[in-house]
């Protein structure tokens, strides 16, 4: 009877892994054609998700929150905010794949991170990481020969995946004493600080937006903000943090199916091989842990 139960639990937690990796692959197209600032887009994502998880945050009060997980907390908001402010402005200058695929490149430098702090490395770590640099430069390469903007694009993105990286190591420790509300409110408020000092410094406008853009907003962040990650934490209850991994590197694929369909953006065909070794190397990155 357990048992039915638990692979009941495990069948239904797949399919919102699904749900999960659809939701999170609607970023790269909304962003595309939102017609607003990409640091406005930025802060009215964070600063929305904030809002949102607000009233669970609420709920739960202040159990476990000291200075320790506040600070933490905070400091890893403000990374995310410099992941936003420099990946969404990215996919204004080279294509939704491009893109999506260098940002996927998380966990390489969540690895690096790793060992710079004195934790070892599988060799199959090493291997995709070898493999992802391989693609980057590739990628990068090509981008040259095709379109030197879309390079300005690739290196914004390979920057927002580093800052992920650093968001995800930092907030670690609060995560686990904090409960997802908790953390992703102070999170994201602290991101959304961050990017409204940068929307200050850059006189940035905040609204005048058309009707539409607001729409791309709100579904931005209902749908890859709140919805995409949520249920992401939801699926670790049964699925392992490898298998939840290996679903967030089907948001390149899945954005590029999105983009091609929704909004008519094909990448180059150049570039397809370079995009296939940054999501091979990913793969023995994610998988190697397992082997640990």
């Amino acid at each position: 009877m357990k048992s039915t139960k638990a692979n009941s639990k495990l069948s239904i937690d797949f399919i919102i892994l699904a749900i999960a990796i659809l939701a999170i692959s609607t970023s790269g197209p909304l962003i595309t054609v939102t017609a607003a600032p990409a640091i406005a887009i930025a802060f009215w994502r964070c600063f929305l998700g904030a809002i949102a998880t607000m009233p669970f945050a609420y709920k739960v009060g202040l159990k476990n929150i000291n200075k320790k997980t506040f600070l933490t907390s905070v400091s890893a908001g403000l990374l995310l905010g410099i992941h936003f402010a420099v990946w969404i402005p990215s996919l204004r200058f080279t294509t939704v794949a491009a893109s999506t695929a260098m940002v996927a490149t998380q966990p390489a430098w969540a690895a690096l991170i790793a060992k710079i702090r004195g934790e070892s490395i599988p060799n199959k770590v090493w291997v995709g990481i070898f493999v992802a640099l391989a693609g980057a430069i590739l990628l990068t390469g090509i981008d040259i020969t095709i379109n030197s903007r879309a390079v300005i694009g690739d290196l914004l993105a390979l920057l927002g995946a580093i800052f992920a990286a650093l968001y995800v190591t930092v907030g670690q420790s609060a995560r686990e004493k904090l409960t997802t509300a908790q953390y992703t409110m102070m999170a994201y408020s602290a991101a959304a600080c961050a990017l409204l000092v940068l929307v200050v410094v850059t006189g940035t406008n905040l609204t005048g937006y058309s009707r539409q853009a607001w729409v791309y907003i709100f579904l931005l962040t209902l749908l890859a903000q709140i919805l995409g990650h949520t249920l992401f934490n939801i699926t670790l209850r049964s699925l392992s943090a490898t298998v939840v991994s290996m679903g967030i590197l089907f948001e390149m694929p899945g954005s590029t199916i999105i983009a091609a369909l929704a909004i008519g953006q094909l990448p180059p065909w150049q570039t397809i091989p370079a995009i296939v070794l940054l999501m091979v190397g990913m793969f023995y990155v994610v998988t190697g842990y397992k082997t640990k």
